[in-house]
Formats: C-alpha cells, structure tokens, sequence
C-alpha cells in the first residue's frame, strides 16, 4: 500500500527495541515517551503515509498526556464499547477534545481470548430484540450507533453482515434506552497481558487509570 488510511497505536505501552514477540515478556515493559512516539505518528501523516493518526485503548489522562505536547490531536480513540460496557465518560471526554471514540468488541469479542458473552446473553437485549423483531446484535449495533461512535463490526457471514447494515431504518424508543443504560457494567478487555510487575503498569488498574 501507498498509504493507511487509519493509523493508531495499539496500546499505550512500549517494549525494549530489536524485540517483537506477543505476550510481551514482563522484563521487556517500557515507560511509552508519549511526546516522541506522537511526534513520530505526526510525521507519518505529514509524509503522507496515513491519512489520519490515532490512538487505541487510551484512558483520559493518558490522551491528555499526548495533548500536551501534540500538534496535531488524535482523530481516533478506538476502545471496547458495548451495552455491557459503555464508557459513557470516556465517549463525553473525547468529545469535548473533538476525538471520534470507535467501539471495538460491540458484541462482546465471543469466541476471542478475551471475549464475553453477556451481550449476546443480556436478557435485556434480548427482550428489546423480540419486541421490535431485531436481533441482539442488531439492537447492540443500533445502540452503539445512537451514542455517535465508530463501530468496528467483524463477520465473514453474508447474512450476519447484511443485518449488521439494516440498523439504520429504526431507532430505540426512550424507555428501551433507559434500560440498555441499566446494564450492570464490566470491562471484557482487561488488558493483563500489559501488566508487569517490573512495571510501568503493575495493575489494569495503572493501564485505565481507575
């Protein structure tokens, strides 16, 4: 390829150099220099090598972080939003700095290492889904949609992926809203793998900043 179209740092972490291997060995952690390796994203879009730089998993504090120092903000926070869990301060505060947040996992990442499956299992999403003839993903899409965010979907299925594209026709009434915004929440991607007791991040607590 010429270009991307989107490029983003995965992760808020860095790894010692030369080294490229996943889980990341816990000795191998890094504190990330957000100012030179934002620059360095910057540069990539000034030599016309991506179109738009961003960011992916980042908590608040840590896109202020790049903020202080950036000259041309992140166009992207991509981060796992579902009904099970919504980030609804997280999506209010990228708005405010004028970052689209882009929900991954909105059904909840099934069948994936980290994947849950109280989306597709949430009885309330369920009976939304029976009373407007839906499906659960349908009323998830729909969901995420209404709250103004990206939605990366994945599916190979034809069928699945022409549903995923007849969300648009309908809307959720308010109630069906207020119970969706009731969903007792909780973060699939805890992001362990990123932890190290050598540090920077020694909890998932440290990586969210919670």
């Amino acid at each position: 390829m010429d270009y991307t179209d989107l490029y983003l740092i995965h992760w808020p972490v860095s790894s010692k150099a030369g080294i490229y291997e996943y889980p990341i060995k816990k000795e191998d952690f890094l504190p990330m220099d957000f100012k030179a390796v934002w620059a360095a994203m910057e540069e990539c879009q000034r030599l016309g090598l991506t179109k738009s730089i961003g960011v992916s998993n980042f908590s608040p504090k840590k896109i202020t972080d790049v903020l202080s120092t950036a000259k041309i903000p992140p166009a992207v926070n991509q981060v796992e939003v579902n009904p099970c869990w919504q980030q609804k301060k997280l999506i209010e505060f990228c708005r405010e700095k004028g970052i689209v947040v882009v929900a991954y996992s909105p059904l909840g990442a099934v069948g994936t290492f980290y994947g849950t499956n109280r989306v597709m299992e949430s009885e309330v999403l369920k009976e939304i889904a029976e009373t407007r003839g839906k499906s659960v993903a349908q009323v998830s899409l729909r969901w995420a949609y209404e709250q103004g965010i990206g939605v990366v979907v994945k599916s190979f299925n034809k069928d699945r992926m022409r549903q995923n594209l007849e969300i648009f026709d309908w809307e959720l009434k308010d109630e069906e809203s207020k119970k969706i915004s009731e969903i007792p929440q909780g973060r699939a991607c805890l992001g362990i793998d990123y932890t190290s007791i050598h540090g920077p991040y020694k909890t998932i607590e440290d990586i969210w900043d919670e």
